[in-house]
């Protein structure tokens, strides 16, 4: 079985590309930065790994329109690596992430950078009522991302 469960920030917004054709299909790629569990004893203290992950379709399309740098997520998919001759004839291995499903692991304002879900261009949602322990839906938002 190749699964994957990862958590950890955004290093940078994704890129985000389309495939060719009749059937543009979304391709978005960034890195996460995920802690490391250290000991106690560690002299380097906390450290972390960056994840290479790509998204395809409506995931994809979904990095694109709701993740930023900074935001804490969690990722779910399977490792797949590859290689390929770069221009200088080295031959270069990759691992990536591919992500299957992505949710939101804080709520807006409670992280560093963005750490919310909204798009920089969505109005910010109105304030819930005080104690009904529900979010509110920003505007325009068709689906779910769960």
């Amino acid at each position: 079985m190749n699964k994957v469960i990862l958590m950890g920030r955004l290093t940078r917004d994704p890129e985000v590309r389309y495939s060719q054709g009749e059937n543009a299909m979304a391709i978005a790629r960034y890195s996460l930065a995920v802690d490391r569990r250290v000991s106690r004893n560690s002299a380097d203290g906390q450290s972390a790994d960056f994840i290479n992950c790509v998204a395809f379709g409506r995931s994809g399309e979904f990095a694109e329109k709701y993740l930023r740098k900074g935001m804490k997520v969690m990722v779910e998919g399977r490792i797949q690596t590859g290689s390929y001759t770069n221009k200088d004839g080295v031959k270069v291995y990759t691992t990536d992430v591919v992500v299957e499903n992505h949710e939101f692991a804080e709520s807006k304002g409670s992280g560093q950078g963005d750490g919310g879900f909204a798009p920089a261009s969505a109005p910010a949602p109105a304030p819930a009522a005080a104690g009904d322990g529900f979010m509110n839906i920003p505007d325009g938002m068709d689906e779910l991302p769960f």
